[in-house]
C-alpha cells in the first residue's frame, strides 16, 4: 500500500472517530441528571427500550442521530430531535421504531421532531415497514408551537399519516411508557393496537392542570387518563402491564404474529464477501476531498467479489455505472469518477464533473436498471456539470436534463451515500435528498453546498465588496482578507456532514466501513413494497 493509501487511512478514521465523539454526547440525550430521573422513576430511557426491543446480534440503523444538532442553543439543545428513531429486527421482522427521549425537554416536540417522525413515517410508507412507537412525550414545544404546530409538513401531518398508513395496511403498534398529551394523544390511538405501563403511561388531550384551569376538577393523572381507566373504561388502550419490559414483550409476541408480508421480487443470492477488505474503503479518499482516485477501488471494498460488469466502460468516463451485487442483492450502482480520464475523442476530463457523454451514459443505464427491477446505489462525490462554451454548444444542460428525468421518474429503489463532494446541480443529478432516495448517507467527509467553499467564498467576496464600495466605502486590503475569511468560515460549515444531518438533508452519517451493511438492510427494506409504478420518463429533448 502506499503513503497516501495511508495518508487517507488515517484521516478517514479520524473523521470517523470525531463523528463518534459526537455522537457519544448525542447518545447522553438530557444529560445524565435527566436520565437519573428516569431512572427514579423505574423507566428505561429510549436507547434501552429499544435495545430491549430489537433482536439480540442484529442490526439497527439508527437515523437521525444528529437531527437538531447545534440547532437549538439559545433552547437547551435538542439531541436526536429529541427522538431516537432506526430500522431494526423485532421478532425477526425488520420494523421501523421511533421512540421519544424523555430526557430531553420531556419529551417535548421541536421542529426537527417533527420532520424527524415524518421521515421515519416516510421511510415505513415508502417500504411497507411495521412501525412501532414508544411514547413519553409532553407534547409540542410550546416557545417554538409557531414553527411545529400548523403547516402541512408539522405535528398534525403525523396524525394525517397514521391513518393513511392504516389505509395502506402497514401495522401501527402504540407502546405508551410515559406522558401522550394533548394533540400527542391521537397517534397511539390511531395505532393499530396501544399499550399501556401502570403508573407510567396516560393519555389525555388535557393533563389535570389544564382540566383544573378549564373547568375547575380536580383529578390526578392516572385517575384521567391511565393505564386502568384507558383499558377499564374507556376501552381506549388494548393492553396494560406492570413494568416497560412486559409492555415491550407484548410488542413482540404481536409482531411475531404478522402475516408474512409480499415482497418486490428484488434479485438475491447467497452473499460473498467483496474481493477488498470492507476496511480498505478507509485508505481510497482523502477526507478532505482534495485527491483524484480510481472509483473501482471503493465499488470492490463494497460489492460481492467477482459481481461488478461494468456498463459503457469506455464511454462517459466520469461517471461509472455497472451491475453487481451487494451482500447478495443485485443493484445497479451509478459512480463518480474521481479520476482525470481521457475521453473518446482524446480530450482530458476533470474527475468529479459530469459532462455530456457521462451523463448520456448514466440517464440510460438507469432506465436500463428501471426495466430490470434493480435498484440503483449512487455513490456521490460530484463538483457538478462542466461549464464552457464547449459544454453549452454540445447541449450540457440538455444532456444533464435527460440525466435529472431519469432520476427524477425512475420507480426502483434509490440508495444514495454521498462519499466525497456533492455539490450543485451534480447533487441533484446524482439523486441527492431532492430526488426521493429511499434512503441517504453521508461519510464523515462528504460536503453539501451549492458549490465548492473557495468558489463560494470568493463570488460572496466579491457582492460583499461591490456592495461596500458603491456607498463609497474603502475596502483595504486587508479588511478585504478579513471579509474572505469571515465568509469562508461560516460557508465551510455549512457544506459539513454534520450539518446535513443536523437538518435531515441525509438520514445519517456513517462510517465508510459500513456501506456495504447500510446499503443491504436499505434493499431488505425496499423489498417488502411489492407496489411498483411502470416506469415513465415523460418529455425531454433528444
Amino acid at each position: 500500500m502506499d503513503i497516501q493509501f495511508n495518508k487517507n487511512e488515517d484521516e478517514q478514521k479520524l473523521a470517523w472517530s470525531q463523528v463518534q465523539r459526537q455522537l457519544e454526547k448525542i447518545y447522553e440525550g438530557g444529560g445524565k441528571k435527566s436520565i437519573a430521573k428516569q431512572k427514579e422513576k423505574n423507566k428505561l430511557v429510549a436507547r434501552e427500550r429499544i435495545a430491549y426491543l430489537c433482536d439480540p446480534n442484529t442490526p439497527f440503523i439508527e437515523i437521525g442521530a444528529f437531527a437538531g444538532f447545534e440547532m437549538y442553543e439559545e433552547q437547551g439543545g435538542c439531541p436526536a430531535g429529541g427522538t431516537v428513531s432506526g430500522i431494526g429486527y423485532v421478532s425477526g421482522r425488520q420494523c421501523i421504531i421511533v421512540a421519544n427521549d424523555q430526557t430531553v425537554k420531556a419529551g417535548a416536540w421541536f421542529p426537527i421532531t417533527g420532520k424527524k417522525n415524518l421521515r421515519m413515517q416516510e421511510i415505513a410508507m415508502e417500504n411497507h415497514l411495521p412501525i412501532i412507537y414508544i411514547v413519553d412525550s409532553a407534547g409540542v414545544f410550546l416557545p417554538m408551537q409557531d414553527e411545529i404546530f400548523p403547516d402541512k409538513e408539522h405535528f398534525g401531518r403525523i396524525f394525517r399519516n397514521n391513518a393513511k398508513m392504516s389505509a395502506m395496511g402497514i401495522t401501527q403498534i402504540a407502546a405508551v411508557t410515559g406522558a401522550c398529551v394533548a394533540g400527542g394523544a391521537y397517534l397511539p390511538i390511531m395505532s393499530d393496537e396501544t399499550l399501556m405501563v401502570k403508573g407510567a403511561g396516560s393519555i389525555f388531550l388535557a393533563g389535570p392542570y389544564l382540566v383544573k384551569a378549564a373547568i375547575g376538577e380536580d383529578i390526578d393523572a392516572e385517575t384521567l387518563g391511565g393505564a386502568g381507566t384507558h383499558n377499564e373504561i374507556s376501552g381506549i388502550a388494548d393492553y396494560q402491564f406492570d413494568t416497560e419490559e412486559a409492555c415491550l414483550d407484548q410488542v413482540k409476541r404481536i409482531i411475531s404474529k404478522l402475516g408474512k408480508p409480499a415482497n418486490a421480487g428484488f434479485d438475491r443470492i447467497t452473499p460473498v464477501l467483496p474481493a477488498k477488505n470492507t476496511t480498505d474503503i478507509y485508505g481510497v479518499i482523502a477526507a478532505d476531498n482534495s485527491k483524484p482516485y480510481d472509483v473501482l477501488d471503493v465499488i470492490n471494498c463494497i460489492v460481492d467479489a467477482d459481481s461488478f460488469d461494468e456498463f459503457k466502460k469506455d464511454y462517459g468516463k466520469t461517471i461509472t455505472c455497472g451491475y453487481a451485487r451487494v451482500d447478495g442483492w443485485a443493484v445497479g450502482i451509478v459512480a463518480n469518477q474521481r479520476l482525470i480520464v481521457k475521453s473518446k475523442k482524446g480530450e482530458m476530463q476533470l474527475g468529479g464533473v459530469i459532462y455530456n457523454d457521462s451523463a448520456d451514459k448514466a440517464a440510460r443505464f438507469i432506465m436500463n436498471c428501471n426495466q430490470k427491477k434493480i435498484p440503483l446505489v449512487f455513490l456521490q462525490d460530484v463538483t457538478g456539470f462542466m461549464v464552457g462554451s464547449r459544454s453549452e454548444h454540445s447541449g450540457i444542460i440538455k444532456d444533464g436534463a435527460k440525466l435529472v428525468n431519469a432520476v427524477a421518474n425512475s420507480v426502483v429503489p434509490k440508495i444514495t451515500i454521498i462519499t466525497g463532494n456533492s455539490y450543485g446541480a451534480g447533487n441533484y443529478a446524482m439523486c441527492g435528498k431532492a430526488y426521493d432516495p429511499r434512503f441517504i448517507y453521508a461519510w464523515p467527509g462528504a460536503k453539501i453546498a451549492v458549490m465548492g467553499g473557495e468558489q463560494a467564498a470568493k463570488t460572496m467576496l466579491q457582492i460583499q465588496v461591490g456592495a461596500m464600495k458603491a456607498k463609497g466605502q474603502e475596502v483595504t486590503p486587508e479588511e478585504e482578507k478579513n471579509i474572505l475569511d469571515k465568509i469562508t468560515a461560516k460557508y465551510v460549515q455549512q457544506t459539513k456532514a454534520q450539518y446535513a444531518a443536523a437538518r435531515l438533508w441525509v438520514d445519517a452519517i456513517i462510517d465508510p466501513a459500513q456501506t456495504r451493511q447500510v446499503i443491504s438492510e436499505g434493499i431488505a427494506a425496499a423489498n417488502h413494497n411489492p407496489d411498483i409504478a411502470e416506469f415513465k420518463s415523460g418529455v425531454f429533448q433528444v
